[in-house]
Parts: structure tokens; C-alpha cells; sequence
């Protein structure tokens, strides 16, 4: 039966409700835009964009948050080995519409299509030339093979997605990251929703009002805006 409850569609000009106003699979508001105003105001408000094709721009701030901090990333004996032996290269910002194109178009298990669809692309694109949105690129043998994209705004960085070509290729990127993040004190990766993989990389869970509360101090501190390529 439907249960009455609601969530706000938003206009254009609408702001978007508290975060605890979600629903209990985090589902908060529908509608609005995907401008860089709008995005930027959601991430600083612990709220981020997830849909497809099918139906309106929905915005979630789950109860629970997956964050990993960047100094608990745990390294496999297999990343080690590879980053030991240079199997792989490493750069930020040298190919954001290789690896968000990657991440959209790579293939996933359990997965029926994408949430990055065609204007998710577009409004990451232009976040990244404002100098909000910033890859990681691996290569291999001169070709791009895993990478990731998310959005940085204090020292938060709010991990989007990402994606592998090639074995070990996308934690290569996220151990890059996270040692990027840790050299310029960043305070946390927001990982969105928790899974499985996540956790046992060092990610951990916590609550709403904990990520909040996380969130806030990070947001204190100036964002380092413009390219990432020579952090």
C-alpha cells in the first residue's frame, strides 16, 4: 500500500529539503537541474544526484555513508607487487572524458545499464573545467586502463564512480588518490553507498549525522580548484 509519504519535486529555483527529510532508502527530492550551482550546493548539503534515463534527476542522502579515509586505504599483495614493479602509470586530470566515458560504458555484474547517462556526462564535464570535478587516470602500455572521477569541494572529495580495464587498474587509482588526498589533508573520500569491495579496501560506515558532522569541518577549508595535474 502507499504510504502517503512524499518527496519534494523540484523547480529551478527550489532549494533542496534537509538531508534527515529522506526517505528510508535515502531518496530525498526529485527534479531541479544539474548545474554547477545546483551540484555543488548538493554535495556541500551531503546530498548527491543518482538516476537514469528513465526517470527525473533524484537526489539521495542515505542514512547510512560509506567514507574512506585516505590514510585507512588497504593495499592487496597484487596492487603492491604491480605498483612496485611499475606496471602502471599514474596522472589526475590529463583525460577526464576518457575516464568518465569509461566509467559509463564499462560493464558491471548485477548492473542494467548506467546512471551515467548522456547529461550526467555533460554536467560533470563542465564541473571539471571550473575546476571542481578531477580524474585519475591508469595507464598501461600507453593505453588508458582504469581510472575514477569525483567532485572535490573543501577537503571532502566525493568519489563518483570508477572503473577497470585492466586487473587491479582502479584500485591503482584509488591508491593514487588517496595518497594525493592524504599529502594535501583532505578529511575524507565520500563513497556514497556502501558495498562490499568498498569495505574492504578500508572504507567504513557511518551515520548521517556523523557524515554531517564530517562534512561541515571539511567544508571550513578552501577547495583547490582548477587542474589537479601537478598536485
Amino acid at each position: 500500500m502507499n504510504s502517503g509519504i512524499r518527496i519534494k519535486y523540484l523547480s529551478a529555483s527550489d532549494d533542496f529539503p534537509p538531508p534527515e527529510n529522506s526517505l528510508a532508502n535515502g531518496l530525498l527530492a526529485a527534479g531541479g537541474d544539474l548545474s554547477p550551482v545546483r551540484l555543488e550546493k548538493a554535495y556541500s548539503s551531503g546530498i548527491f544526484p543518482w538516476y537514469d534515463e528513465s526517470t527525473p534527476i533524484l537526489w539521495y542522502s542515505p542514512p547510512v555513508r560509506c567514507i574512506l579515509r585516505p590514510d585507512a586505504f588497504k593495499t592487496s599483495a597484487s596492487l603492491k607487487q604491480k605498483l612496485k614493479k611499475g606496471v602502471f602509470t599514474l596522472s589526475i586530470d590529463r583525460d577526464f572524458g576518457g575516464v568518465i566515458r569509461g566509467c559509463a560504458n564499462v560493464k558491471r555484474k548485477s548492473d542494467n545499464g548506467t546512471w551515467i547517462i548522456p547529461a550526467m556526462i555533460s554536467a560533470y564535464t563542465t564541473l571539471h573545467e571550473k575546476g571542481l570535478a578531477h580524474s585519475v587516470e591508469v595507464w598501461h602500455e600507453n593505453r588508458l586502463a582504469g581510472g575514477l572521477y569525483g567532485v572535490s569541494i573543501g577537503k571532502a572529495f566525493f568519489g563518483e564512480s570508477m572503473f577497470h580495464y585492466e586487473t587491479d587498474a582502479s584500485k591503482a587509482a584509488l591508491h593514487y588518490l588517496c595518497k594525493k588526498l592524504e599529502e594535501q589533508k583532505f578529511h575524507f573520500i565520500d563513497a556514497q553507498i556502501p558495498t562490499n569491495h568498498l569495505l574492504s579496501l578500508g572504507a567504513e560506515n557511518i551515520t548521517r549525522q556523523g557524515y554531517m558532522q564530517l562534512l561541515e569541518k571539511a567544508l571550513q577549508a578552501e577547495t583547490i580548484r582548477g587542474s589537479w595535474e601537478n598536485l
